[in-house]
């Protein structure tokens, strides 16, 4: 047996994603933001978090799939990636289980439209039911981080 990872599980469209727990610092409904002129479309702002100025991405557009209105099940995911907190817009964030690591596939090229690079890797759960973990080094590159840093001064 592998090690045992918990996971924060949540869902964008149909499909559903998963960030370890230990890389999330708070999971929040959907907040109010400011817009900051030149940064990507996928950046749609900053927010105020307890006094912490947090810049926001929609992973939906991202992954270059089609935006969608808020909803009350949206959710802001706090995640913490090199030295810099991101909340990530997801359409709803639906439980924490444990994974064991051995259980982890490699993605394949794409899924649901998302490129293998922003995935950790697949997680085949009860049924039919596929986990795809996702790789937040990618999702939130160096150079976009250094943008998103420059925003926060």
């Amino acid at each position: 047996m592998g090690v045992e990872l918990k996971v924060v599980v949540f869902s964008i469209g149909n499909e559903e994603y998963g960030v370890e727990v230990d890389k999330v610092r708070t999971i929040e409904k959907m907040l109010p933001y400011t817009r900051v002129p030149k940064t990507p479309a996928f950046v749609k702002g900053v927010i105020n978090l307890r006094g912490v100025i947090v810049p926001i991405i929609d992973l939906r557009s991202r992954f270059g799939l089609e935006e969608t209105a808020y909803t009350s099940n949206t959710r802001l995911i706090i995640v913490a990636a090199a030295d810099l907190e991101v909340g990530l817009i997801v359409d709803s964030a639906n439980d924490v289980i444990n994974v064991d690591s051995d259980r982890i596939e490699q993605p394949p090229e794409v899924v649901g439209g998302i490129r293998a690079k922003y995935l950790q890797g697949i997680v085949k759960l009860e049924q039919s039911r596929l986990l795809v973990l996702m790789n937040l080094q990618e999702v939130l590159n160096k150079s976009e981080l250094i943008q998103l840093q420059e925003m926060e001064s």
